[in-house]
């Protein structure tokens, strides 16, 4: 008897024993997983998202405009108009997939693009804040897109001495305006009358308190000089994934809509200046049909 709970005690040891140590070869299966996850790493091509290779935007070129004299410009007239992305013709300027606003701060925080000031600064030839006479570095042009609020300053007494800016953080989906600045020219050698954009710049509405502000340029940026960055920038389109267009596609080919603010004149007034309300719609398509008129009126006989 004494030697069968010997033999049992013997046996139950020698399980315990066998379930407690692993075997000899598990202590190289984590190393031999992560040398077969690495091999498949190394050889892993990844599957076509889709049944065609799409062109790849980063090597896209701008189309040069045609050359152009000032002898051969018979009319010019500049004009400012304004882009709202909350219409539904516009609303793919502010995908989240591709923002406009989003392309034009990458390309300044990296160097590519610079933005200019639009304070008026008449001692530049620069009243109106827009002729980008005053470069901003990209830490400036960023801070300028933060959103902001006028804050009231008081003192130990509590008696209000003044006010100041305060920035917070950039919200791009803030940004739902742009304002543009284009010359419309007639060149007498090619017989176009064509628009040229020259600067464009995302607009910010200061948040006063009890006061309406109206939107106002955080900066400008110089077109032409966009234009390769933009051409490089695919835009979304809501009905169909085949455009292939780019940002610069988008502004070459007027694929917005837009309205007038302002016409060069010689009292330098806004639309805003002589007409309220409703009435300023008005006088917008009354300066771009005015426009369409002009080139029309070249071909009568």
């Amino acid at each position: 008897m004494k030697r069968l709970l010997i033999i049992a005690l013997g046996l139950a040891c020698t399980a315990s024993f066998a379930q407690t140590t692993p075997p000899a070869g598990n202590t190289t299966t984590g190393a031999n997983a992560a040398h077969t996850a690495d091999s498949l790493a190394q050889g892993y091509e990844r599957p076509l998202d889709g049944y065609y290779t799409k062109s790849s935007f980063e090597a896209g070129k701008v189309t040069p405009y045609p050359a152009l004299r000032q002898a051969d410009v018979i009319f010019a007239k500049r004009v400012w108009r304004e882009i709202d992305v909350r219409e539904k013709m516009n609303q793919y300027l502010a995908s989240p997939k591709s923002r406009l606003i989003d392309v034009l701060m990458a390309a300044i925080d990296a160097g590519e693009l610079t933005a200019y000031d639009p304070s008026p600064n008449p001692a530049k030839n620069d009243p109106s804040g827009d002729a980008f006479s005053t470069p901003l570095t990209g830490g400036q042009a960023k801070a300028r897109m933060a959103d902001s609020a006028v804050v009231d300053q008081f003192d130990a007494d509590g008696n209000k001495i003044g006010s100041k800016i305060q920035a917070g953080e950039f919200n791009p989906d803030s940004v739902v305006k742009f304002r543009i600045k284009e010359d419309w020219v007639f060149d007498k050698q090619r017989s176009v009358f064509e628009p040229r954009i020259i600067g464009i710049a995302p607009l910010i509405k200061f948040q006063v308190e009890g006061l309406d502000m109206d939107y106002q340029p955080a900066f400008w940026v110089y077109f032409p000089e966009a234009r390769q960055v933009l051409a490089t920038k695919e835009a979304v389109s809501r009905n169909n994934d085949a455009t292939g267009l780019s940002f610069d596609d988008v502004f070459l080919k007027r694929l917005f809509s837009s309205y007038i603010v302002k016409v060069s004149n010689d009292k330098d007034e806004r639309i805003k200046d002589y007409a309220q309300g409703i009435d300023r719609l008005y006088e917008s398509e009354r300066i771009k049909k005015s426009l369409m008129d002009w080139e029309l009126t070249l071909w009568e006989y």
